[in-house]
């Protein structure tokens, strides 16, 4: 990993405290940004997405996706515990802590919008960062694509009655329009751009070459999107401070847990690392801005559901550059 890589989780902790104090500093400038929208998909952040996910998808060799079928074994645990565990075990841990543990601390009302966006937040699988972090495990970028595009598919069809089911609701509006704008932006723009340059670039050395020049922007666009996200709700976080220490136990407990069930499912079933690693990050990290514009659109900018979603946010990055930390020392022990 280069110097900026392996110091991540402080330029991350950088950005999250010049967000909050760009949203109290210029608010203006944050309503803007809110304000660029289309279809619940706000357009800023999603140009920083492509970015994060373009100098992945130029490594993308067509020819390595024939290479899945000799591994469902990663396609089927990334499955498996996208959609028949996840969702169900974040709603469970919502429910015991904001129903029993925290039930002292907690108005009812406010415990229930939190379990709302827990839910919201386990329902909906990484799509873009997860490139991020397969990329800093050295994982496979064909089959990342590939596990990443399933997912989308199996979302467009499962997402709302899953939600509906979980939050006990038969005519919840989903924003379809946001999941197809998704899908376009963060998936099939970028790998159409990718292809593309691998066409005109030719051969593999200046394929390599020009990835290594473009590798930097993926951090930039990571960077900058967490302090255009803290940006937009940093009043909210500062307002609240002990609320959002409350919604991140259980956020923490279903990352750690997901990820030790993938991992070692992995592990258990002899999956290479660099299918086991991103097989597992996937099912960990969560597709936020998603899951944000949900809540938003459900329950309110100003709802408990939107901040649970928004701490989903906050806790996901260290949580996730600890597993990626953990992932690379562990790849000896794979076959």
């Amino acid at each position: 990993m280069s110097l900026f890589e392996r110091y991540l989780s402080l330029w991350i902790a950088l950005a999250i405290v010049a967000g909050i104090a760009l949203g109290s500093a210029a608010p203006g400038l944050v309503t803007a940004i809110a304000a660029a929208e289309l279809a619940r998909v706000n357009l800023v952040v999603a140009v920083l997405i492509w970015a994060m996910v373009y100098p992945m998808m130029v490594g993308v060799d067509p020819g390595s996706l024939r290479d899945v079928v000799k591994q469902p074994k990663g396609l089927a645990i990334t499955l498996a515990v996208n959609w028949l565990i996840k969702p169900f075990t974040m709603a469970a841990l919502g429910v015991l802590f904001f129903e029993v543990v925290f039930a002292d601390l907690i108005a009812p009302a406010d415990a229930q919008q939190y379990i709302a966006g827990l839910i919201l937040l386990g329902a909906a699988p990484c799509t873009a960062m997860v490139f991020v972090w397969s990329q800093l495990t050295r994982g496979d970028e064909g089959y990342t694509l590939v596990q990443v595009s399933v997912n989308d598919v199996v979302m467009v069809f499962a997402f709302a009655p899953i939600v509906a089911f979980l939050l006990g609701v038969t005519d919840i509006v989903v924003p379809w329009g946001t999941l197809v704008l998704s899908v376009i932006l963060f998936i099939a723009l970028p790998l159409a751009a990718g292809l593309l340059t691998r066409r005109r670039l030719g051969h593999a050395a200046r394929i390599e070459a020009f990835r290594e020049r473009i590798k930097p922007w993926s951090m930039v666009g990571l960077i900058a999107t967490v302090v255009i996200l803290f940006g937009l709700q940093g009043q909210v976080i500062l307002d609240r401070p002990q609320v959002i220490a409350l919604i991140a136990v259980p956020i923490l407990i279903q990352s750690y847990g997901i990820f030790a069930l993938a991992y070692t499912a992995a592990f258990a079933l002899r999956v290479p690392h660099r299918i086991a690693a991103p097989c597992a990050l996937i099912g960990t990290s969560n597709f936020f801005e998603l899951a944000v514009a949900v809540a938003i659109s459900l329950f309110g900018l100003n709802s408990g559901a939107a901040l649970a979603t928004v701490v989903g946010v906050l806790v996901e990055v260290p949580v996730m550059l600890s597993l990626v930390a953990f992932a690379n020392r562990t790849r000896a022990r794979f076959a």
